[in-house]
């Protein structure tokens, strides 16, 4: 069979094995460079969601070490002396004299009770003395005349027994008769009501006419007389601050009344006992009011400047953290890893508290640590504030 004409036969290009070689080669390259771009977005979406869970806290500065403020508490002002003035006899209310605001001195008549009633008393016992005394001067006389007789044996001894008895019993008819009288003379005194001290009337609730019966305490008072040239202020101190509050100290306080006036006192006593249900101790305090401006009943916020350990370390109370196994603050170390400490807190004074033991002033303290915070978790560290200047008050 004669050969198949050339012009028959397939002859393929002479390139495109070449071609196709390098077509394949692209398409592995594109393959493998979308796999490589696909694991380094996924490697970074790793890395930046690794780094947003890692949470990001501020440090507070524990080198600014503050002076302890001053403890501010509430106080009760009451008069020095303050006596409430009640009937001690019963009887009309003849007339007064003085009334609410008035300055009186002690002695001076507040008020008369009718002493018609208690003038008749005693005019009744003086004549009751007389008369047992004369009795008592006759027995004494039969009996120097029974002793007389007796001596000569004209009577018998027991004559002068009996006469004896009759003469003691006078006597203490007579002695019966006197303090019948000095208590009639006592109660016709009462009938004049006088101030007890030198001070001003803050009560009255008698008025002409009253009928007012003795009275036992309980009652409404005739008359209140108060004592304002010196005042006592009553607080009560935390007992956390009690040792630091002591006789002698000098406290300042304001009133009400009088924005921005300052008033001193001076510690004069403290209870020295700590009250169950409140957990604080009484101090009395002292203050001279000579211009009258304090009024008793007055409330006043009392200022104590605390004496504290000036080195002492404060944190803001926003670090604190509430552990079952107590008070702690959470610390960053140099590989931004947290450290839970247990500290005990020394002073509270409201934005600020002393640390008493747990912390060293080169701890890199939290503020305002997340409750799921641990030992051990990773931080980053925003830059570090100093801590808050210690407050004027608490």
């Amino acid at each position: 069979m004669p050969d198949t004409p050339d012009i028959l036969r397939y002859k393929p290009p002479k390139r495109l094995k070449a071609a196709g070689i390098v077509a394949a080669g692209v398409a592995v390259a594109v393959v493998a460079f979308g796999l490589v771009g696909r694991g380094l977005a996924a490697r970074q979406s790793e890395d930046w969601t690794q780094a947003e869970a890692v949470p990001v806290v501020q440090i507070i500065n524990l080198a600014g070490r503050g002076q302890a403020p001053s403890l501010v508490l509430p106080g009760a002002v009451q008069a020095f002396n303050s006596a409430p003035i009640y009937a001690q006899v019963t009887g009309y209310v003849l007339k007064w004299y003085v009334d609410i605001g008035t300055p009186v001195k002690a002695g001076q008549l507040l008020a008369e009770i009718d002493p018609r009633p208690y003038q008749a008393a005693l005019n009744q016992a003086s004549g009751a003395l007389a008369r047992d005394s004369a009795n008592l001067a006759e027995a004494k006389l039969d009996l120097g005349r029974y002793q007389a007789l007796a001596a000569q044996n004209a009577i018998s001894s027991q004559q002068l027994s009996a006469q004896k008895t009759t003469a003691v019993a006078d006597s203490g008819v007579v002695a019966v008769d006197k303090a019948n009288i000095d208590s009639a003379r006592i109660n016709l005194g009462y009938t004049r009501i006088v101030a007890p001290f030198d001070g001003t009337i803050t009560s009255r609730s008698i008025d002409i006419g009253n009928y007012v019966a003795v009275g036992n305490g309980s009652g409404t008072p005739l008359f209140t007389v108060s004592d304002r040239s010196k005042l006592r202020i009553y607080v009560r101190v935390p007992q956390t601050y009690s040792a630091q509050v002591v006789p002698g100290m000098t406290a300042a306080f304001t009133v009400p009344e009088y924005p921005g006036r300052v008033f001193t006192a001076t510690v004069q006593a403290s209870s020295n006992a700590v009250d169950t249900t409140t957990g604080s101790v009484l101090v009395q305090l002292q203050a001279d009011n000579t211009s009258g401006a304090l009024k008793p009943g007055d409330y006043a916020q009392v200022h104590f400047d605390l004496h504290g350990n000036p080195s002492a370390l404060q944190v803001p109370s926003s670090a604190l953290m509430f552990r079952d196994s107590g008070m702690a603050v959470a610390t960053v170390g140099a590989a931004g890893r947290v450290a839970i400490k247990r500290v005990a807190i020394a002073h509270d004074f409201g934005s600020m508290v002393e640390i008493a033991y747990g912390l060293g002033p080169q701890d890199r303290v939290i503020n305002n640590p997340p409750d799921s915070l641990r030992s051990g978790d990773h931080v980053q560290v925003a830059n570090a504030e100093p801590a808050q200047g210690t407050p004027k008050g608490h």
